[in-house]
């Protein structure tokens, strides 16, 4: 299954919410909201996170797909970039892991002079307020819908980035 595919569990949820959270003029609900997006976008990172490992392996060798399988269906939550960078792509060879945070840094220069924000950062605090809400049952007042859904984007951004530097 291509990695993309797990996507649209979370861009269906945003076209669904959107309009939603929109109309909500309760902060509590909005932030609950807000959460559940927060979830849903680590579950769905985290599960295209897993198919590009699985289908690089596979691609390599069999039995290194049959490995990287059962070895991240032990991994649950744990997606942050430097883990990704420091220890996932480090399993597959320095080349990996050093082309990984090359081109990482390099789009987060660029998005950070595009767009204004850093798709690192961005990213990383989805990471810490999904684990929040999932774990404490609270949302941080600086968690915005908007900027859970940018979060996400940013997410994408990365996996796309963690795809093109998966290849032989």
């Amino acid at each position: 299954m291509p990695y993309t595919d797990h996507f649209r569990l979370t861009d269906d949820l945003i076209t669904h919410l959107d309009p939603i959270v929109a109309g909500l003029a309760d902060p509590f609900i909005q932030s609950r909201y807000t959460g559940f997006l927060a979830i849903s976008s680590v579950t769905v990172l985290e599960l295209a996170m897993k198919s590009i490992f699985c289908n690089f392996a596979e691609n390599k060798h069999k039995v290194l797909g049959n490995f990287c399988a059962n070895y991240f269906s032990r991994v649950n939550g744990k997606i942050g970039f430097k883990i990704i960078e420091e220890e996932y792509t480090r399993k597959f060879g320095d080349k990996y892991s050093t082309r990984f945070t090359k081109q990482l840094d390099s789009l987060d220069i660029t998005e950070l002079a595009v767009r204004g924000y850093s798709i690192k950062s961005a990213y990383g605090n989805l990471i810490t307020w999904r684990n929040c809400f999932a774990h404490q049952g609270f949302l941080p007042a600086n968690a915005s819908y908007g900027e859970v859904k940018q979060g996400y984007e940013c997410g994408k951004t990365i996996m796309s980035c963690l795809a093109g530097c998966m290849v032989r």
